[in-house]
């Protein structure tokens, strides 16, 4: 058998093997007469309070809605969106699945695998209940997902004290952070700490904003009416920042070698002056409701830690911005016909996860910003006493503009060449201007075709 067919076999085996636990699932629902939802979830369990959500989300509706049972499957990072994907190509999504606005779940979009929200959010007079971003078309051009609220994925999390105690401020310019490296380095200490082995993260957490900063915000509108190339200095500057950023030793190499979520810890224990992540970062520093216990203390959050953006590029065009997206949430299978028992199942969970319950439990866990209108983040804050870091995320949002995550306004065929490239950057394997040059022409291969 050649290798072809054999990885051929193994790929429908595997569909097959999704559609017969799922046709599985549903004769045990209809024995005991619940509708059962098959949910795809997104969550990392060696985050903190990560078991509570299971407890306080999950089996609270359980607990709730005694006519549905959720046959509910948890995964996290590439294993989820690999799982995604082959639920796309079977033809058989779940019923109720997490999901991002495009980017990783762009397929889910524009197959149609599932349907649009908004004349479920019309009939239930919904509408007025979410802010206006959180509603905009997304990949498909319809809301697929009803997000959690607006996402930033870009943060840079500052350590002030171990600023001060080595006689460090704030750095205003990319110069001031490369001059930390003399002062870093020798103590065994590392300026900017990230885990780039997963190809996305540089892209996403930093890339972007960088882009943001030499293109502007209307970047893609631009490069779509082809006002613009990626050839031309915009990128290329942008390329070169993030080769400079390895080359320097603000970022190390050795960053390439490391998982994601990796170095939090060591950020936290002072072995980083600063870690560069996206806004959900903040729960990973945050206490374990059960247990108390978090890589930060309340006193260090408000006294020893900031949030902020990336300091001035030289020759930037626009200052103080961040990039952010709409931000992740749940969509429905376009196979539910809206009447019908699953349907309409399936809608009431995901009113309740987007609702104004579990909307302020993941306030309170760092876990996201609200989209829900109605829950006031401000009096949650203080009459629960919330944590410093999700006072000083609401400041963040208020503070800084915004600019798109790369792989939030281009297709895969576009933005994993990026990827790719940055990490080769980073490798020194290839140079800022061969790689835009490899990305404007697959960005040319696919307008060709899609513009």
């Amino acid at each position: 058998m050649t290798k072809l067919r054999k990885v051929a076999l193994v790929a429908l085996i595997a569909l097959f093997s999704v559609s017969m636990v799922f046709a599985e699932g549903a004769k045990e629902a209809s024995a005991d007469g619940k509708v059962t939802l098959r949910v795809l979830n997104y969550i990392d369990m060696s985050e903190p309070n990560s078991a509570n959500e299971v407890a306080l989300v999950w089996d609270k509706f359980s607990a709730e809605n005694p006519d549905i049972e959720i046959i509910r499957e948890d995964l996290f990072n590439e294993p989820f969106h690999q799982k995604t994907e082959s639920y796309v190509a079977s033809g058989n999504v779940p019923d109720v699945l997490y999901m991002w606005p495009s980017g990783r779940s762009t397929s889910l979009h524009t197959t149609g695998s599932v349907q649009d929200l908004r004349p479920w959010l019309e009939r239930d007079g919904l509408l007025d209940s979410f802010s206006a971003p959180s509603l905009a078309g997304q990949a498909g051009g319809y809301l697929g997902e009803l997000p959690n609220g607006v996402t930033s994925s870009h943060i840079m999390f500052a350590n002030t004290k171990l600023l001060a105690d080595n006689g460090l401020a704030m750095p205003e310019t990319l110069d001031d952070l490369i001059a930390m490296v003399d002062v870093l380095a020798p103590k065994g200490i590392q300026v900017i700490a990230m885990d780039n082995m997963d190809s996305w993260v540089m892209q996403s957490c930093l890339f972007s904003l960088v882009v943001g900063r030499y293109g502007a915000a209307d970047w893609y509108d631009r490069l779509a009416a082809g006002e613009i190339k990626f050839t031309d200095d915009w990128f290329v500057k942008a390329l070169e920042a993030i080769d400079t950023l390895y080359a320097k030793g603000v970022i190390s190499r050795a960053s390439l070698n490391s998982p994601y979520g990796n170095c939090r810890g060591e950020f936290a224990a002072g072995k980083a002056a600063f870690l560069i992540d996206g806004d959900w970062a903040a729960a990973a520093f945050m206490e374990d409701i059960t247990t108390g216990k978090a890589l930060l203390s309340r006193e260090q959050q408000a006294n020893d830690f900031e949030m902020v953006v990336f300091p001035a590029l030289p020759g930037e065009v626009v200052s103080n911005t961040t990039s952010g997206v709409v931000g992740t949430g749940w969509g429905m299978s376009a196979d539910l016909e809206m009447g019908t028992p699953k349907a309409e199942a399936a809608w009431r969970l995901i009113k309740y996860l987007q609702g104004e319950y579990v909307q302020e439990y993941r306030l309170s866990t760092g876990a996201s910003f609200p989209s829900n209108l109605n829950v006031d983040v401000a009096k949650v804050i203080e009459e629960k006493n919330l944590e410093p870091f999700i006072g000083k995320r609401a400041e963040f949002y208020n503070t800084y503009g915004t600019t798109p995550v790369i792989d939030g306004v281009l297709h895969s065929d576009v933005y994993n060449i990026i990827n790719v490239g940055l990490q080769e950057i980073g490798l020194g394997a290839k140079t800022p201007a061969t790689v835009a040059a490899e990305v404007q022409k697959a960005w040319e291969a696919w307008a060709a075709s899609n513009i």
